[in-house]
């Protein structure tokens, strides 16, 4: 089982993209999903995190006030808007989905394939 991302491209610094995550099951609107990143050469690092009603999230400082993660359950489908975006920004982003919200970041379940942002500079 393999969640779906895709919205990842090219942008200048301060531009915006939106990614999304498709799951592939109803089964998924009862888990909590959210967003890792990876850039070249570092560990992969929480990006943000909603909760199976979206009435809980989580963004790391980094991201605060810049990107909005968003669900949508009747298409089991999960958000990341990006604005403001910086080269160091730059990384594939993954999306992910883990059963328990305060868990989330140990305990992930099921992983995207990833999907390359590049912010130029």
């Amino acid at each position: 089982v393999q969640l779906q991302a895709s919205g990842g491209g090219l942008v200048q610094a301060g531009g915006s993209l939106r990614l999304s995550c498709a799951a592939p099951g109803p089964i998924f609107s009862s888990y909590s999903m959210g967003w890792f990143r990876q850039a070249p050469g570092k560990e992969r690092e929480f990006v943000a995190h909603i909760s199976r009603s979206g009435s809980m999230i989580s963004y790391a400082d980094f991201v605060k006030g810049r990107f909005t993660i968003s669900r949508d359950n009747a298409k089991i489908t999960v958000y990341l808007q990006m604005n403001s975006l910086k080269p160091e920004d730059t990384a594939v982003y993954y999306c992910a989905a883990a059963k328990g919200y305060w868990t989330f970041k140990l305990a992930t379940e099921y992983w995207g394939q990833g999907t390359q942002v590049t912010v130029s500079s």
